[in-house]
Order: structure tokens, then sequence, then C-alpha cells
């Protein structure tokens, strides 16, 4: 009963600053707000990033620039006349008078049209919207040019294949969809699209992700540091946001490689493009077509759907609803003398958002609601050895209050989950059949403008567990300084995450996730701090250092066993994580490239009692299999003779693994055996922990594009090379038999894709 006082008790003051925002001295003193939406006059689109400045008639500014819907809000500002000027790069300024009464709230919508004189420059201006270099307190937006860039069997250019270029993301394998961010598991990602919770966004084949880039508005990766609108995750955030789809006229695209089929169309639905659609399919054939191409089997097969629906309930509101579904089926690994099973997993998600600017206020409002779905299974489909389902309903309420020296963002979330399992083979010890987790809460965020130099972020979220009866107090905070060519971020926060993704990672080849409460009790907690510098050189350079600190409590890994195969015999450890991300990025008008170097440090201490019979102590630290201390990234990209070349190379050195001492077997006396006769188990004679490091990795991507335009038709023509000299590199060894299996060879593509304007 006190823990619900309690979060009442804090609800209600996170509401208070929230009406504070609103109640602010600047309302008191009747000042006026300007805001609007600014689009592309061709496709109706939103723009983000465009400077929007109003002035007065003494000379000063006040400006405010559009953010992933193209929303603008100019507050504060004292009743009289301004001058307002609307601007991007590579389209015409867009100018106005403005006559402000006290109080006013003028709604102005702006569609940008494209200026002729400055195509010339787009190019060059364009691949400083991303800025591969521009990293802010672990925050990185992402454009969808910054993922063309990165060679990649799809045309289009993939997510998965741009997450790999960062020195903090690590792929143990081309295979399994894998992704660790900063020392965390994949199951401590949290990953959003349209606000719809996507548990496993990666395919099987891990060049592509669940979603393709040609759908995307931008990507905001927080490799830690995050801020308190998102919780229940405790190593990154990933929070993609789509296109709202062309409502001026129908446009589409189609395209072929031996990866991949793909075709996306979009248009308005009404004669006043008020409605739009965006609908995209892929879907792999991979093993008609790249599998012809190397001499192995490459048994994987995934596809995606995606279909949006974006519609202007009026001037100051807008309504979307989003709808994702995803399927992967593959063997992942050779055959290597073990048997290997069969992994699938699907994701269903759909979602609504509804964003609303009351009309004599300057305050934004977002209404979301949300389902999820993720299916997992391993082993034959008629019947699988394990199975797990994990259903999630979400909604929530952000609430943003616009001011002069601060924008007051606070919000309240409510979310049930229910979670299904089917567990054979060794997860004999942990079995559950069905759970319901309830979650609920809210935070407050405001962020202040001090001066022009300074914004200061500092933050709370409370997360409250009603089937659980635990509450948790998440303090962050995030700060950005900048003075001319300089910049220095930090960030730091509190992170709790109450449902966990129960897997092996001593097995590189398992791709099978079951979802549950936390088993024992004890809830995992990370806390993060970040320290970033950066700064723009001349000729085109930009440099950016961040060092980043994690310290992890009540880590739940597989327990430490004889048997070299999968068991959620569980057992708690702590951890932490030491890193430096180096960047430097060069961009020049027929040039564009970026080398990454990544050092990292990943450390697990863990206590089991069995422990002490293999080494002579319970407790033992040790490497995990995903702790790649060192990471290098380049890539290069120019237009030559009409072509477009574009060169990524990668390195990584070796990871962690098991090394075996020698075998023995293991014949369990629990009735009349005989031994002559029984085979029992094999069981392995290991050295400590993960004391053997594997091979170190590298790889060459290639790939020359040319486009060629005929009336509305742009035609895209790609040949590409993946690991282009056929390094082997190594996924996993098998223990028994001393077999390698490597990742995928060299492999040629050639793609063709059409788009319809």
């Amino acid at each position: 009963m006190v823990k619900k006082y309690r979060l009442s008790f804090m609800i209600g003051v996170m509401m208070g600053c929230g009406l504070w925002g609103g109640l602010a001295p600047e309302a008191q003193a009747q000042t006026a707000t300007v805001r609007g939406f600014v689009t592309d006059a061709a496709n109706g689109e939103a723009l983000q990033g465009v400077n929007v400045v109003v002035e007065n008639t003494e000379g000063v500014l006040y400006g405010a620039a559009t953010d992933s819907d193209g929303l603008y809000v100019v507050a504060g500002l004292q009743p009289g006349r301004y001058l307002m000027r609307v601007s991007f790069v590579g389209f015409y300024t867009y100018r106005d008078t403005l006559q402000l009464a006290p109080r006013e709230v003028q709604s102005i919508d702006v569609a940008l049209e494209e200026s002729e004189e400055e195509l010339d420059t787009i190019v060059v201006e364009a691949e400083q919207e991303g800025q591969a270099a521009n990293l802010t307190g672990g925050l990185q937006t992402i454009q969808p040019f910054d993922i063309e860039q990165v060679p990649s069997p799809d045309l289009a250019g993939d997510f998965a294949s741009y997450l790999t270029t960062l020195p903090g993301v690590v792929v143990i394998g081309d295979q399994g969809g894998q992704f660790y961010i900063r020392g965390g598991e994949p199951s401590q990602n949290l990953v959003l699209l349209d606000g719809m919770l996507v548990y496993q966004p990666f395919h099987v084949l891990s060049f592509f992700s669940a979603f393709p880039s040609d759908i995307l508005n931008s990507v905001d990766l927080y490799a830690g540091g995050f801020g308190a609108r998102f919780g229940g995750r405790i190593s990154s955030v990933i929070d993609a946001s789509t296109r709202n789809g062309n409502n001026q006229r129908f446009v589409g695209s189609a395209s072929v490689s031996p990866f991949i089929v793909a075709g996306r169309v979009e248009g308005p639905l009404d004669e006043n493009g008020r409605i739009s659609l965006l609908a995209s399919g892929r879907h792999s054939v991979v093993e008609e077509g790249a599998a012809r191409l190397v001499a192995r089997d490459v048994p994987f097969r995934f596809n995606d759907l995606f279909v949006k629906l974006h519609g202007i309930v009026n001037r100051n509101s807008r309504l979307s609803v989003s709808a994702l579904q995803t399927y992967d089926r593959g063997t992942v690994g050779e055959d290597t003398g073990s048997p290997l099973n069969e992994v699938r997993w699907s994701n269903h998600a759909v979602g609504g958002r509804y964003l609303f600017l009351p009309g004599n206020m300057p305050i934004l409002a977002e209404f979301m609601v949300s389902y999820s779905r993720f299916n997992n299974e391993l082993g034959e489909s008629v019947r699988p050895i394990r199975t797990s389902t994990t259903d999630r309903i979400s909604s929530e309420v952000n609430i943003t209050h616009f001011t002069t020296v601060a924008n007051i963002r606070w919000g309240l979330f409510a979310r049930t989950l229910e979670m299904r399992s089917e567990l054979g083979g060794l997860y004999q010890e942990l079995r559950f059949a069905r759970e319901f987790v309830t979650e609920a809460g809210g935070y407050v965020a405001p962020e202040f403008k001090l001066g022009e130099e300074m914004v200061l972020t500092p933050s709370v979220r409370i997360h409250n567990f009603p089937s659980k009866q635990q509450v948790y107090v998440e303090p962050r905070f995030r700060a950005v300084w900048t003075k001319g060519k300089h910049q220095i971020s930090g960030a730091a926060g509190l992170f709790h995450q109450e449902i966990v993704g129960l897997s092996d990672r001593r097995d590189a080849t398992s791709a099978f996730t079951a979802w549950a409460a936390v088993p024992l009790g004890e809830v995992p907690q990370a806390f993060h701090m970040l320290l970033g510098y950066q700064r723009r050189l001349a000729n085109g350079l930009e440099f950016v250092a961040e060092g980043y600190y994690k310290k992890l409590f009540n880590l739940y890994i597989a327990e430490w066993t004889a048997f070299p195969r999968l068991t959620t015999r569980l057992q708690q450890a702590d951890g932490r994580v030491a890193g430096l991300d180096l960047r430097l990025e060069l961009r020049r008008p027929h040039f564009y490239g970026y080398i990454n170097y990544g050092l990292s440090s990943v450390e697990y201490e863990a206590k089991q009692e069995s422990l002490e019979l293999w080494f002579g102590t319970e407790t033992f630290r040790f490497r995990p299999a995903h702790d790649r201390r060192h990471q290098i990234n380049a890539l290069a990209s120019t237009r030559l003779l009409g072509f477009d070349l574009s060169a990524r190379w990668q390195f990584g050195s070796g990871l962690p693994f098991n090394r075996a001492l020698g075998f023995d077997g293991f014949l369990l006396m629990d009735g009349t055996a005989n031994v002559f006769r029984d085979e029992g188990d094999r069981r392995v004679i290991y050295e400590r922990p993960f004391n053997g490091i594997l091979p170190t990795y590298h790889r060459l991507d290639l790939s020359l594009e040319r486009v060629f335009t005929t009336g509305r038709a742009r035609t895209t023509v790609q040949a590409s090379l993946i690991n282009a000299y056929d390094r082997a590199n190594i996924f996993f060894l098998d223990v028994f038999t001393l077999q390698r299996a490597d990742q995928l060879p060299l492999i040629p593509s050639f793609g063709i894709k059409v788009e319809l304007d």
C-alpha cells in the first residue's frame, strides 16, 4: 500500500512539473507562439532539420528546427511584428511577415519547393545530414542517405549493414541476426518502429533488418545514456520512424537481386492528399539465388511486410496507423558433425499514433497505442523442441510544453504482457507455461537552454510493476555544450529491465530466445556514464571521441556446465563495460568517407557452487562471447564517370570461446545401468570459461552502381562483392570434432531496381 501511495505521489509531482511548463512566466506575460509543419511540396513528406527563424524589428532572432514530424514551435515571443524565414538545403527559402497578438498561437504550415539552382550542391550537403561522426551523448541520428552508402546485397541498403559499421556494435556472425551494442546483449536492446516494439528486428541473414531503408524517415540510435522517455531495457534504444508516404501522386519501386526481391508503393488515397498510403514488401530468394553463387548451402528464408496509413485530420492534428509482419526460417551454422536444429521466428506489430496541437496553448500531445507479438521455435516445424510466444499491449501519452528557456516533456504509460513457453530438451530445469506482467509509470524530462551554448536535460522515470509489487526510480541526465567548432556532451543514468530474454550465449549458433519475467527475483540493473568530444576541422573533416562505462547488476546467464549444449539452468552475474569510440569523417564534393575505431572491454563476474569442483573457487570472472576488444571500420564512397563506387572494410579482434582440454563420458546412475552397453553422455573438460580466443575477423565489401533516368522512371543497376577477397572468417568451433564453421565466403551479386516517381 505504501508503494502505491508513493507511486501516485511521484506521478503527481511529474504532472505538476508539466503543468508548471504551461504556466511559466512567459505564459503569464501573455507571450505569443508560432508553430506548424514543414513538408516537401513535391510529395508532402515531413522535412526534418529545417531551420525556422523569427526576427523582430530590433533584429533579435528566435529559432527552432523541425523534428521527425516536420514540426517546429517557436514560443515566448513578445507581441509585435516579425519576419519569418524557413530555410533548408536544396529548397527555396520561405519568407513571411507576422503580426502577433498577446497570447496568440499562430499556426503556419510551410511546403518548401525544391530549388533548381542549388541542385548541384545537394549531394554535398546531403552528406552532411547524417554525419556518421555526429555522436552526442551516445545519440546518433541516422538518415537513409547514411544507410545507402554502405555496400549491401540490397540495392536500397539496409540498416543492419549500416549498424555493423559503428565501432561499439558487435555481430558474432552473418547468420542469426544477433547484435550486441556497447557490451549489451540482444535482449537488452529496445527497438521501436513508429512506437511499436519489435522483439527481433533483424533477419536470420544478418545483412538485413526487419524494415527496409526506403521506408525510413530517420533512426535515433542511443548506444547508452538514453533519456527517461525510454525504459525496460538496460543497454540501448533504436527508435526508428517511417515516412508518411507521398500524398501528391502514386509512386513505387521494384527490385530483384540474388538475395531478395522487393516492392514498394505509396500515394494519396483521397483527392485532397489528406490521407496517404505507404506499403513495402520483401521476400528472400537466397536459396534459389545466392546459394547458386557459392559452393555451400545457404538455408535461409525470410520476408517482411509493412503498411502505413497517414492522415491529416485537421490543421493541428495528425493520425497514423502502422503494421509490420516478419518471418524467418533457417539453420544457423554449418554441419560440423553435430546435429543442427532449424530456428523460426516471426514478428507481428500494429500501432496507432495521434499527434495533437491544442489551439490556444504551446503544447504538443502525442497519444500512442500498439500491439506486438513474437513467436520463436526451435526444431522441426511439426514437432518443435522449444517454443516461446510473447504478446504485449502498450499505451502511452507524451506531452511537451514549449517555452523560451525550456521545453518540459512528461508522459505516462501502461502495458500488459503475456508470455507462454514450452521448453524441452535441456530446458528441463526451467519450465514455465504462462506468465502475465503489467507495467505502469511515467517520466518528466525538462530540457533547459542556457544561452546559445548549453543544453541540460535532467530527467526521472518511475517504473512500476503492479504484478510484481516493485517500483523503480530511475534518475538520468544529459548535457551538451557547444562553442564554435567544439562540442562536449555527456550522459548518465540508471536503468532496470524486468523482462529478460533467456538464451545461452555460449552457443554461437543459438538464435532461440524465450522471454520471461525475471526468474529469481532480482531485476537486472545498469548504470551508464558517457563523455564525448566533437570538433569540426578544416576542409570538411570532423572528429569525435566518446568514452563510456556501464556497470551491470543481476544479469542472468547460463550456468557453467560440462555439456556444451544449450541450457537454461541460470546463475546471476554482475558485469562492467568500458570503451572508447573514435571517429573521423571527411565530406568533399565528390567524396564521402569515414574511419571508426572502437576499443571495448566486457567482463562478467558470476558465482556458482559447482565451480569449486572445477576451478577451486565459487566466483569467477570471464569475458563473454561478444567481447570484441578492437574494431576498425572504414568506408569510402565516390562518384566516378557516372558510377557510384562504395568500399567498406571492417576488422575485429578475436572473440572469446570455450577451449577444451579433453573429453570424458558421463552415465547417470539413477537405476540399473549397463556400463558396457550404455554410451552415456559426452562431457568436455574445459579450461577456464572463455579462455580461448578465436582468429581475427576482417572483410572487404564493394559496390558499384549506375543510375539511368527516363521520364518518370529511374533505374538503378548494381554490382557488388561481399567478402571480396574471400576471407575465411570463423563462425564457431565444434569442441567435439574441432571442425570450424566459417561465415559466408565471397558472394558476387547483381541487382536492378526500377523506381517510378
